[in-house]
Formats: C-alpha cells, structure tokens, sequence
C-alpha cells in the first residue's frame, strides 16, 4: 500500500516522522503483504531543510514520484504556505485524484485548497490559521476547533501532533483498532483523540497573567469549578457588573460566561478520566457538574463522546481500569 508524503518548504519535521514512525510500527506488526511503502516526495526531490532547521532527504522529486498512490498526504510547512508553481499544483491534483484517500496535516490544507481539491468539502487546520483559510477559500466548509475532518475519501488534520492522530485512524480504517492500539502503545501515545475534541485547552489558556477581569475570571473557573459561577458571582469575583463581563468574554473571548464554564469543567474532567480510576460520579462532582448526568451531557456536546467511552480510549496505564467503574452500565 503506497503512502506519499509531500513535504512542501519549511516543513514541520514532526508531522512527517509522525506520520512514517507510526506506519513503521504498523508494518512492524502485521504481515508484509499488507505493509505500508512510505515515501517521502519534494518538489525538487533534494536535500531539504524543515522549518527547525533539521536537514532530511526525500525520496524523490514531483517529476519522479508519478506512480499513483493509495494515500496521499500533505504536509504543514511553518505558517501559511504560497500559492504552489503550476507543476507543484497539478502534480497534487494528479496524486489525489487517482488516489484512493487524500488529505492534509496542519497548513498542508492550504496547499491543496490552492489546487482545487477541498472545494465542496468539509476541512481542518491549525486553530491560528483557520479563519484565514475560510476567508481565502470560501466554497471550504471550515471547521476551526476540531483535531481532524474527514469527508468521505478527504481527511484533514490540524497543527502539527494531530499528525499522529491522523496516522492511528488511517491505521484503524486499513486494519483494524486492535493493530492501531499496539501502535499507539508502541509510542507511548494516546491511540486517538476524538476528531471533534476541541484543539483548545480551557485549562491551559487560563495560565496567564491575571492582568484583566477575563484572566481574573478565568483563573477563578479553573480554581473553584465546585463553585457558584454564574455571571454574577463571576462578575463580583471580577470587581465589574455582570453586563461588562459579558461583553468582555464576548469581546475577548467569542463566548458567553456559561459556555466557558463548561469548557473549563469539561477539561478538569477529562484529565481526571485520563489520570483516575476516580469513579464517574466523583469525578461529576470535583469537575462542578453535580451529577453524572450533566457531565454526560456536556462530554456529548463539547467532544462528541460519553466520559465512559473518552476513559476507555484515553486512561493512562496504572491509573485504574475504566470497567471497575460502578456507573459504567448507566453512562455508557
């Protein structure tokens, strides 16, 4: 099964051995008959410099690689990467579409939107280039906080790390989830984040100087989730009124109070999930749910997954099995 990469200028290095380390471990595994043939392709097929600096040689050129693949990929570079030379494009467009999946990871979305074949579709990409790529690419259906897309033969990936995610679920479409698992213990990963978890972290972007009411609030969320956090507590915890705080998460943030509340909660728990063999009903109340019911609610949601079925994809090893769970029956 031919798998190309296409490393366009200033690529982020992690995205390719990302991506070759994960099918390396695959073909490790399985027999040979069924084996990935990675190759690695450039424009001009030389000596390359990825945008940390690292020197890699590809395996060929454009003009060389003309065998179709059953996988194409397109790799990131730093930033939004230029319109590509008419030979670059039309080679991209050939790959894909004699292909039997194409697609993208991080800002390699642009490139393949420049040549045409995101037209229609629904995409991804690194959450700070996102809304530039459905500015300059309208007839793209832009889905700006998901972890990758996939519609129909087309997938997408977003910023860099997400590679790996996406090599797991091409790995468990080819052969199954039992072969994908192994690769990702293999690399001491998670086997797959869900595809519409958020690429934001409530609980990492709250770590910041608290400089303004919004840093002051978020920090508050983060510290008393058990807490009485509607608008007015959070405005008095703020020092401001209610309708200035709200104009304020509007303004700074895009959402209302609520919203960000259950992010914030919905994050606590999840680390919970992945680090505790806590049960679910515990881990409902430290988060500031209440009851495993709401806690349900808002994993289905925000993530698109029952917490049962995020901590049997997601509990780190030694931290307990999810199965003991008392509450497993009703929250699956």
């Amino acid at each position: 099964m031919l798998v190309t990469i296409f490393a366009p200028h200033r690529v982020h290095l992690l995205e390719i051995a990302g991506i070759r380390d994960a099918l390396f471990e695959a073909n490790c595994k399985m027999a040979s008959r069924d084996a990935y043939d990675v190759q690695l392709v450039t424009e001009e097929g030389i000596a390359a410099t990825s945008a940390s600096g690292v020197r890699y040689m590809p395996d060929a050129g454009i003009h060389d690689a003309v065998q179709s693949c059953d996988t194409l990929i397109v790799a990131g570079p730093y930033g939004v990467p230029p319109s590509p030379d008419e030979a670059v494009a039309a080679w991209l467009k050939n790959q894909a579409l004699t292909s039997r999946r194409y697609g993208s990871t991080c800002t390699g979305a642009f490139l393949l939107a420049h040549a045409g074949l995101l037209d229609g579709r629904r995409a991804t990409t690194h959450w700070e280039y996102a809304g530039r790529l459905a500015a300059d690419f309208p007839e793209i259906r832009v889905e700006p906080d998901r972890i990758f897309v996939r519609d129909g033969p087309v997938f997408s990936s977003a910023g860099v790390t997400a590679a790996i995610d996406l090599a797991f679920a091409l790995i468990e479409e080819d052969h199954g989830r039992a072969l994908a698992l192994w690769v990702a213990r293999r690399l001491v990963v998670f086997l797959k984040r869900p595809g519409g978890q958020s690429q934001f972290s409530a609980a990492l972007t709250a770590q910041t100087a608290a400089t303004g009411p919004i840093d002051r609030v978020r920090m508050h969320i983060l510290e008393n989730p058990r807490a009485d956090l509607r608008l007015e507590a959070l405005a008095e915890a703020a020092g401001v009124s209610p309708r200035h705080l709200s104009r304020l998460f509007r303004a700074e943030l895009g959402i209302n109070a609520a919203a960000y509340v259950e992010m914030t909660r919905v994050d606590i728990a999840r680390r919970l999930l992945e680090d505790s063999a806590a049960p679910i009903k515990a881990i409902a109340y430290a988060a500031g749910f209440g009851s495993p019911t709401t806690l349900r609610r808002a994993f289905l949601r925000r993530i698109g997954v029952a917490p049962l079925q995020y901590r049997l994809r997601f509990q780190t090893a030694g931290s307990g099995l999810a199965a003991r769970d008392e509450n497993a029956s009703d929250l699956s």
